[in-house]
């Protein structure tokens, strides 16, 4: 085997000379002149731009683009089309070509030289972005602060290490076409016909298809609906079902459920964590609160924290988040421990960049904006709950729609999906009359039948149906779950 050319030691770089091999180079590239089958163990990861040598990234973005046609890329077919190519002919023509044949390496060492190209592309990158970071840290400038500098350098980081992700820039029709059927199939392999993240709740996904990657999902409510709850319940499910594969570059691909990144503004993680021990145990949360629980609770509490402790749900608690911020540490997440899926509770809670706008319609309007590019950046759902504007307690019929929204322009613009917790029973409640008359007896009768019942109205969704689903509510436990079949729908909106 072709052993590798040793990486150049920094006393033999000039001073402004990047890291590259141009042998590595030429050993692989004279390896895919002799066997083009080599692209298809390479040509995910390994582009023309990470050749340090301009040649030769030409070399090899004419040999990729012939062989994804299904053509033949040898140095006689190549060497047409760069007769008239004015660098090769600095460097000896398409003579050069024969010069990369007799450089080649076997198929076997041909990989390991793409991939020291590719390393050698990545520390190149990575210099750029340190004396680009270097220059903005000695601006003076009063508008250059540091914490922005700090979220600067991980979003440039963050891009380097997802190999462009979020500036890709066009994507090829036939593309688009592949991932769309990629996730057809997924769908249909997948056990209820799901093409996103299970939610948990049957009827949710039937009416959603699941939460999708890319997608800014809206759930709003005013106080005390359950809104924090179904997110909570959402992420908990999520979390609990996380299955995934590894790959043979050792990174895991998730199979099932996913990691959780939960953003709790409003709510501490001890009171968060509370709310999932509840759900788990099926002990009230008051009651956890308050220690009125027996030993046998007690040990069924100690039990289950031991089960679920080790599920891949990540807490950030920090109130008032500025929104680069949130986004910087979303990326970090998904670097060091993978990300599926992304809640923020709330988004009126969340600060704009600045700290400071004109109106807090502008700033919620920066907000949403950056939270449905980071769900296309991170290709993850982003749950970001809100509140209701107090107009939906003025009207007789007090569930919520579109106009609702705090700020509502921006919100349901930006989002793909808008979701309304409601329950009759929280305002049926407020109507008790005094115990003892008739009319307690009646309302009584009312309130038991719609005590445990709550609807989730999909008031917006880019890819499917409107509608409302019907869903069970213990409040004890804040826990959502399905009805039975036959009383799980309502698609209409009133």
């Amino acid at each position: 085997m072709t052993a590798l050319p040793a990486l150049a030691e920094p006393h033999d770089l000039t001073a402004d000379a990047p890291p590259h091999n141009l042998d590595a180079e030429q050993a692989f590239l004279g390896a895919l002149l002799f066997d083009n089958e080599l692209y298809y163990r390479v040509g995910d990861w390994l582009k023309g731009s990470h050749f340090y040598d301009p040649v030769h990234g030409r070399i090899y973005q004419a040999a990729a683009d012939r062989i994804v046609r299904g053509s033949l890329a040898d140095a006689v077919v190549l060497k047409t089309d760069f007769e008239r190519d004015g660098g090769l002919k600095e460097i000896g023509g398409s003579a050069y070509l024969a010069v990369l044949l007799e450089s080649a390496a076997n198929s076997a060492a041909a990989v390991e030289y793409a991939q020291l190209v590719y390393d050698l592309a990545l520390r190149r990158a990575l210099i750029r972005v340190s004396a680009e970071l270097a220059k903005d840290a000695t601006d003076s400038s009063p508008d250059t602060h540091g914490r922005k500098l700090i979220e600067s350098a991980e979003k440039k980081l963050f891009e380097l290490a997802e190999t462009g992700g979020a500036q890709k820039g066009f994507v090829a029709f036939k593309d688009a076409l592949a991932d769309s059927i990629e996730m057809a199939a997924a769908a249909y392999e997948r056990e209820g016909g799901l093409s996103g993240i299970s939610s948990g709740l049957k009827a949710m996904d039937e009416k959603l298809g699941g939460l999708h990657p890319s997608d800014l999902i809206i759930l709003a409510g005013r106080p005390s609906m359950g809104k924090t709850a179904l997110a909570t319940n959402i992420a908990f499910e999520v979390a609990k079902s996380y299955q995934y594969e590894t790959l043979a570059d050792g990174s895991r691909k998730t199979t099932r459920g996913g990691v959780v990144g939960f953003f709790s503004l409003e709510m501490s993680a001890e009171q968060l964590a509370t709310r999932l021990i509840a759900d788990y145990t099926g002990i009230p949360g008051f009651m956890i609160r308050r220690g009125e629980i027996d030993a046998a609770q007690y040990e069924e509490i100690r039990d289950g924290v031991l089960e679920i402790q080790g599920l891949p749900l990540y807490i950030d608690d920090t109130g008032g988040l500025p929104i680069g911020a949130l986004t910087a540490r979303a990326r970090r997440l998904k670097r060091l421990h993978g990300l599926d899926l992304i809640v923020v509770d709330y988004l009126q809670l969340v600060t704009g960049s600045s700290g400071k706008s004109d109106s807090r319609v502008q700033e919620v309007s920066e907000v949403t904006q950056a939270l449905k590019a980071m769900a296309k950046e991170l290709s993850v759902p982003v749950i970001a709950l809100s509140q209701l504007s107090r107009q939906v307690e003025q009207r007789e019929d007090k569930k919520p729609q579109l106009s609702d929204l705090r700020e509502s322009g921006s919100i349901e613009q930006d989002a793909d999906v808008v979701m309304f917790v409601y329950r009759e029973a929280y305002y049926k409640e407020r109507e008790k009359p005094r115990e003892g008359t008739p009319e307690y007896l009646a309302w009584e009768e009312e309130f038991r039948a719609i005590e445990r019942h709550a609807e989730v109205i999909i008031g917006k969704q880019r890819h499917g149906p409107i509608g409302t689903v019907k869903l069970a509510f213990d409040a004890a436990r804040t826990k959502f779950s399905d009805l039975a079949m036959t009383d799980r729908y309502d698609d209409s909106i009133r």
